[in-house]
């Protein structure tokens, strides 16, 4: 008799996990606290737009998903910068100019991992169940639903529900694991630029953003030519602003080239909440080698490397690797799992924390540009050799603590050279002066 293994949460990491282990023969069934997400609205201004880049990618051509998925996306070959005066400044990410992240609809992409778990044999989901109560160890679940409590039983339980994860609070609860939640001192707010004339309003080939040194707003294409825009601000900012007079000349002073694109911007403003932002730290990931946490539920991120998505795909495919280097045995392959993918997941931790303060206080700086430019022409003279932090990260699927390392060793010897080069031009100079 197969296995029968309990998913909680049917979002973007337990549906992308059910396909995957549906290959494997198990019997899956993923429990969602939501309704049906495919039968409703998006819960407003709750989107944050996904970036797909190669991780991700990958995890869905191992499911044969991804032309389906991405027939919808719109590639974003760099960052277009809005300055407060100016010309826009466009900084491609490649060295070529050529690749790209690429802005989803969270919910699309959803939508389209749980048509693919409902298809694929052995896979059951069922909606409106929130778990209230878990035994880990017996693998006992209940779960509130409109028809009262509801008591399930699995073999192995699989936490896939978020940030915010009821698995890991009930494996808190027994004393299974410690968390340790670092929040930013920022909240984000979603704001919407709608198509003009049936037309994107700015260049869907770009992420779009306004650094403003503490604070910073970002803006991704969607296929129905619309933008979703995000604010980051420090805590308490958004209150601040509490009339619509002082919505407006807020942006009209900060973000001058948004208001005329933005019809919506003040009501968007005053009725979309403010959400939270904070990096998950959980000790250990997985208890009796048949309950454990994947993605955000173990290790969330802040989502300014557009890694969030991609990590947790990637968290299903090493797991699902690890069974097959296990035979199949959950008692070994859970541990397993969290011992190759801890140190990685650590990594873009950090990394994600770094390039908020690059997006938000370096890219419109002169220095900044002027290093890019050094960068990849390094790229370009030594291909393969030389590989930018970001090519790296997101266009490749080198482990994300490797990437760490790599560009720390980089650093050092381009230092390196700068110092050994002027070294050299002040000899020279010195033995010049000598002879004159």
């Amino acid at each position: 008799m197969s296995e029968r293994v309990g998913i909680v949460g049917a979002g973007l990491a337990g549906s992308l996990l059910a396909c995957f282990l549906a290959r494997r023969g198990l019997n899956v069934t993923l429990y969602e606290r939501r309704p049906d997400p495919r039968g409703g609205q998006a819960e407003r201004g709750r989107s944050i737009n996904l970036a797909i880049s190669e991780r991700g990618l990958d995890a869905l051509r191992r499911i044969d998903l991804v032309d389906q998925v991405m027939a919808d996306a719109l590639p974003m070959k760099g960052r277009m910068i809005h300055p407060v005066e100016g010309p826009l400044d466009f900084q491609q990410y490649s060295a070529s100019g050529e690749r790209a992240i690429n802005s989803i609809s969270r919910g699309a992409l959803n939508n389209a991992l749980l048509d693919a778990a409902e298809a694929a044999p052995g896979v059951e989901i069922r909606f409106e169940h929130r778990l209230l109560e878990l035994d880990s160890q017996a693998g006992k679940l209940i779960f509130e639903t409109p028809a009262g409590k509801v008591e399930a039983h699995a073999d192995v339980v699989l936490g896939a529900d978020g940030a915010g994860s009821a698995v890991r609070g009930q494996l808190l609860a027994e004393g299974a694991l410690s968390e340790e939640v670092d929040f930013l001192d920022y909240g984000y707010k979603e704001l919407s630029i709608p198509a003009a004339g049936g037309e994107f309003a700015l260049d869907p080939g770009a992420l779009h953003i306004w650094p403003r040194g503490t604070s910073m707003m970002i803006a991704l294409p969607n296929p129905d030519r619309s933008f979703t825009c995000t604010l980051f601000w420090p805590t308490g900012s958004f209150d601040a602003l509490n009339t619509s007079a002082a919505i407006e000349e807020h942006f009209r002073t900060h973000y001058p080239d948004l208001l005329p694109l933005a019809p919506e911007l003040v009501d968007d403003y005053r009725h979309n909440p403010v959400g939270v932002l904070g990096t998950v730290h959980t000790q250990p990931w997985q208890a009796h080698g048949r309950t454990a946490l994947v993605g955000d539920a173990a290790h969330a991120i802040v989502p300014f490397y557009g890694q969030g998505a991609n990590c947790a795909f990637e968290d299903v495919v090493e797991l699902d690797r690890c069974l097959g280097d296990t035979g199949g045995s959950w008692a070994r392959a859970l541990p397993l799992y969290e011992h190759r993918r801890r140190e990685n997941t650590e990594a873009i931790a950090e990394m994600a924390l770094a390039n908020f303060v690059e997006m938000r206080d370096k890219v419109a700086s002169p220095v900044f540009r002027l290093g890019k430019r050094i960068e990849h022409a390094l790229e370009r003279f030594l291909p393969g050799r030389y590989v930018s932090r970001y090519e790296l990260v997101s266009f490749s699927t080198a482990p994300y603590a490797d990437v760490r390392d790599r560009v720390h060793r980089q650093h050092q010897y381009l230092a390196a050279a700068v110092l050994a080069g002027a070294a050299v031009l002040g000899a020279a100079a010195r033995a010049g002066r000598r002879r004159r």
